[in-house]
């Protein structure tokens, strides 16, 4: 049996950064796409928020920020500026190390410890043991970095164990406003919330924290080679995050993801690939959707119940089919089409702005963030080595620092709840009847892999069932109104 011990080399690590580095590109189009389309879908945006009120204070409270910040912005990018937030002194010459652009030479990724097989997450009550690192077989997954085919075995396992005919017909995009106008006509609250043109929202989506003052760190697109060092800078501080997890870099990095979750941070679906969701069938989403619940099942022994989009694209049909596999939005805080708390910092390493022109960003959320009246979800990456330095010489000690104190810790504590809540098998609110069963687990639907061949006798198509417990999660809802509850 080929193990993914064996068949991670570093040139596959190394292979799992351009992906999603040009898929920053595509990232930055979209901003710009979003931004430009302001002045015909910003009412929609309002009426399309569940979150209305506090949204507007934070708008208004922006529009004056931005209205000073273009002088700012310009003395920021010099190495003579000052900033005036609750920025450290020694910010200028921290910045000015930070170069734009992709390295080209990334560190191994290696975990501070590694966990054996049944070892339990001392954070979450009646957590099951972790699985034996050696049964994780990479060549069971798709491709890294690639839509995950639907003749695999377990995706026909995904696809039968939902019901896709009854999802809103919301008209498939290119994932940017000026290209796809059937589907800008219908992007407000009215028709199908299409959020990447106008920012609507739903009242199911996740997209701030109740209390004022607590931040929601999180933390995209990883476990990446930079990972271990954003890791270790939260367990000095003693802080815990959120990590969306990408899929194939789970898969790339398992000893990575398990010590996120075994050290008490949340993890999250990110979906396998990283694409842009509207642009995919029913089913490309639900297969980015359920392999990469898998994969972090497999891994940990645990199964999201949240996700994240990518690009945050998402409409009523993205949100259909995460209902569908019982997965609930998680948004980053958005008051406005052109003011969300989005650091930007993907964009360092893609190389399109600089890390002083992140540092002025991450002040103007800061500054607004003391005009909600609620707290937030802040977007940030640690996919690439910039964005990880900015985090932990930067925005993360100017939080601390920050007055009035601000509460920062993961997503799923900011809403109130236990950590053991977002996980299909240690939810307090999981139901045993009634709902939707998670899909069976992968073991119950791949090939059997007796020998290093996995197609080259008849014996491969055999199929290897393993007892696994699908549990009924039709019952939890992570959504803004179950967590009143």
């Amino acid at each position: 049996m080929v193990k993914v011990a064996t068949l991670l080399s570093v040139a596959v690590a190394a292979a799992s950064i351009p992906s999603i580095v040009s898929a920053s590109n595509e990232f930055e189009r979209r901003a710009a796409d979003r931004k430009h389309s302001k002045s015909s879908s910003k009412s929609s945006s309002k009426s399309g928020s569940s979150k209305g009120s506090s949204k507007g204070t934070a708008a208004a409270a922006g529009g004056a920020a931005a209205a000073a910040g273009g002088a700012a912005l310009a003395a920021v990018a010099g190495t003579s500026s000052s900033f005036t937030g609750s920025l450290p002194a020694s910010v200028e010459s921290i910045v000015a190390t930070i170069s734009s652009g992709t390295p080209t030479n990334t560190p191994t990724a290696t975990a501070k410890k590694t966990y054996t097989a049944g070892a339990v997450n001392p954070s979450i009550t009646n957590a099951p043991g972790l699985p034996d690192a050696n049964s994780l077989v990479i060549t069971n997954f798709p491709t890294l970095d690639q839509l995950p085919p639907a003749d695999l075995a377990f995706s026909k396992q995904i696809l039968a164990s939902i019901d896709l005919s009854d999802v809103p017909n919301a008209p498939t995009t290119d994932g940017t406003c000026s290209g796809s106008p059937a589907a800008l006509k219908s992007a407000t609250s009215s028709g199908f919330c299409w959020w990447t043109c106008g920012g609507c929202t739903r009242d199911t989506d996740v997209t701030t924290c109740p209390d004022k003052n607590h931040w929601g760190l999180s933390y995209d697109d990883g476990p990446s080679p930079y990972t271990p060092q954003l890791l270790d800078y939260l367990e000095e501080n003693n802080l815990k995050s959120t990590f969306f997890v990408v899929g194939s870099r789970a898969l790339s990095r398992p000893d990575l993801l398990r010590y996120e979750y075994m050290t008490g941070h949340q993890l999250s679906v990110h979906t396998w690939s990283h694409p842009a969701l509207t642009t995919l069938t029913n089913e490309q989403i639900a297969l980015e959707l359920g392999w990469t619940k898998e994969v972090i099942r497999q891994i940990t022994g645990v199964t999201p119940v949240t996700m994240r989009p990518p690009y945050g694209d998402i409409d009523d049909r993205v949100r259909a089919i995460c209902k569908k596999l019982n997965l609930t939005p998680i948004i980053w805080t958005s008051t406005s089409a052109d003011q969300n708390y989005d650091t930007n910092d993907w964009q360092i390493g893609a190389g399109k702005v600089s890390a002083a022109e992140v540092t002025y960003n991450f002040e103007q959320i800061l500054k607004n963030a003391s005009q909600l009246d609620t707290g937030y979800i802040v977007l940030a990456h640690d996919l690439y080595k910039q964005s990880v330095e900015l985090a932990t010489e930067v925005v993360l000690p100017a939080a601390l620092q920050q007055q009035p104190k601000q509460t920062v810790e993961p997503i799923i504590t900011c809403q109130g709840r236990q950590l053991g809540d977002s996980y299909v098998e240690t939810n307090r609110n999981v139901s045993g009847s009634g709902g939707v069963s998670s899909p069976g687990g992968l073991e119950s639907a791949v090939p059997s892999t007796s020998s290093s061949s996995s197609s080259s006798s008849g014996s491969s198509d055999a199929v290897r069932v393993i007892a696994h417990v699908s549990v009924a999660i039709g019952g939890v809802m992570f959504g803004a109104a179950a967590l009143l509850l």
